[in-house]
């Protein structure tokens, strides 16, 4: 029988816990490092805005594109778990809707350089590009929806519509320091608006 750790846990089942923490603050610096140095930024600065050594990274993660990938798909999976979040705790549909619009438009600087970073790699490209719509076209139905059923946006804005909008207006924010997409992101929302809602 193995030992039990003081905390009550085998000590296999704590290493993977701390496996699964490190892999966790990883992603989460990568993220952070991928919106101010681009994807191509040295594993060594991920390394240090995580607190790891590079081996660390790299057991994890063994190419850049493993890393990028997994970056990608953890800020997939925070921007459509939020939507529901937002939903119940929001003072209305519209501002949930915001918020949720606002945490998208983080998700899209985070994701800055990803085709360049995946290069050759045109299949798995294309798996997260379904993988990005098969989570998030769904929560930014559901939103869309509730905005439409409490009378705070008109109907007929298809998810798909308003997120391939956004993510146009999001493009060049990075080459141009007097670019600011989230303004013109908020113009979009209040046309959608009905002439009551605040």
């Amino acid at each position: 029988m193995a030992a039990e750790s003081p905390a009550g846990e085998s000590p296999s089942r704590g290493k993977r816990a701390d496996a699964q923490r490190n892999r966790e603050t990883v992603l989460a610096a990568a993220a952070k490092v991928f919106v101010t140095s681009g994807v191509d930024a040295p594993i060594r600065q991920i390394a240090a805005q995580a607190g790891v050594g590079m081996a660390t990274i790299y057991r994890h993660f063994p190419t850049r594109a493993d890393l990028v990938t997994a970056v990608y798909r953890h800020q997939i999976e925070a921007c459509a778990e939020a939507g529901p979040d937002l939903l119940a705790r929001a003072g209305s549909p519209l501002d949930a809707l915001r918020q949720w619009i606002d945490l998208f438009v983080d998700f899209l600087v985070t994701k800055h350089g990803l085709a360049d970073a995946l290069q050759s790699e045109t299949d798995r490209f294309a798996s997260l590009h379904a993988y990005f719509l098969d989570r998030l076209l769904p929560v930014c139905a559901q939103l869309l929806d509730a905005a439409v059923a409490a009378g705070d946006i008109r109907s007929g804005t298809q998810p798909y519509e308003l997120m391939r909008g956004i993510g146009n207006l999001c493009i060049g924010h990075d080459s141009d320091p007097r670019y600011d997409p989230r303004r013109l992101i908020a113009l979009l929302l209040q046309g959608l608006e009905q002439p009551h809602a605040s």
